[in-house]
């Protein structure tokens, strides 16, 4: 009951910077410079199905008529989140899910889960591509093909008006920052503060929170000092709530390149018609028409690739 309360909290926020700008929860509105809507009903940018590519769908994924996308619960505004009736999913992840739906001609159906369990479904074959914000990574190449589609950038967000910063590793230590476990960014906030103790420095408090309305209610209340996590739910939450900001962004790769990328179980034949979409998408202009509405231009790919370079292994 509390995730149903906080989260209709965060967005009951958000629909007050709507009514500010002279217009009903309903109805597309500027948040921020963005123009979205945070109702059911999104008016979605959509795609013509491509009868060339649609053919290259493996016949068992055909057949049913259907794309089974999972994503994670936890994934605040704009990526992945719940509209104002707390219940249709909505976001920039679900956009580009119905436009690759679209050009291979199949029904989108969306199923939400924590983090650990979207992979669980992949793995059963429950789910037939996972579109959640996941990066490419050399681990999980082993077991998943990936069509990638946006760049990775991760951001600290930290309680407004502060005067730190952080810019590189040393600026964490003994600071008590939260992440959510079995992403990138806790990897790479795990191996700052093995540094910083190797240098001598105090080690990273680190908290671990599945959900959004969990982690920004730490945030509030001061039990955590930041939280790192990607940059667009960072930047929206921050312009949204004016109770925030971002103190430092990074490259979810830290020293790499990271890329976010759509993924399948590796092998079942469905990552070349999804790559071959997502092009068709960035050439037409749909894939930009959909990332400059969340206001995400900055993190758009010149083209898909198909399993590039991950971030390496944990040693």
């Amino acid at each position: 009951m509390k995730e149903f309360v906080v989260r209709k909290s965060l967005l009951a926020g958000l629909v007050l910077v709507l009514a500010a700008c002279g217009t009903a929860e309903s109805e597309p509105a500027a948040v921020s410079g963005l123009n979205v809507s945070l109702g059911p009903d999104q008016n979605r940018v959509t795609a013509a199905r491509d009868d060339k590519i649609a053919a290259k769908v493996p016949e068992k994924f055909r057949s049913k008529g259907e794309l089974v996308v999972g994503g994670d619960t936890g994934t605040a505004p704009p990526l992945r989140f719940y509209a104002t009736d707390d219940r249709t999913v909505i976001g920039v992840e679900t956009d580009i899910a119905f436009l690759v739906a679209d050009v291979l001609g199949l029904k989108p159906r969306l199923e939400t889960s924590s983090w650990e369990n979207l992979f669980v479904g992949i793995d059963s074959g429950a789910v037939d591509v996972g579109l959640s914000n996941i990066t490419v990574t050399e681990a999980r190449k082993e077991k998943y093909d990936f069509a990638t589609y946006r760049l990775d950038t991760l951001a600290f967000e930290a309680k407004k008006g502060g005067t730190w910063k952080v810019k590189e590793p040393k600026d964490v230590a003994g600071k008590v920052i939260a992440v959510t476990s079995g992403t990138n960014q806790e990897k790479i906030l795990v191996d700052w503060s093995a540094q910083n103790v190797a240098a001598g420095l105090k080690a990273t408090d680190i908290k671990y929170f599945q959900k959004s309305s969990d982690y920004y209610l730490a945030l509030q209340s001061g039990r955590i000092d930041a939280y790192l996590g990607p940059n667009p739910t960072a930047a929206y939450h921050a312009a949204a709530s004016g109770e925030t900001e971002v103190i430092g962004t990074f490259s979810g790769g830290a020293s790499v390149q990271g890329k976010i990328a759509v993924t399948t179980l590796k092998g079942n034949g469905l990552v070349v018609p999804v790559q071959e979409a997502l092009n068709q998408l960035i050439a037409n202009g749909k894939y930009a028409e959909v990332l400059k509405r969340w206001g995400l231009a900055d993190e758009a790919v010149p083209a898909s690739e198909i399993n590039p370079p991950g971030l390496p292994k944990t040693s």
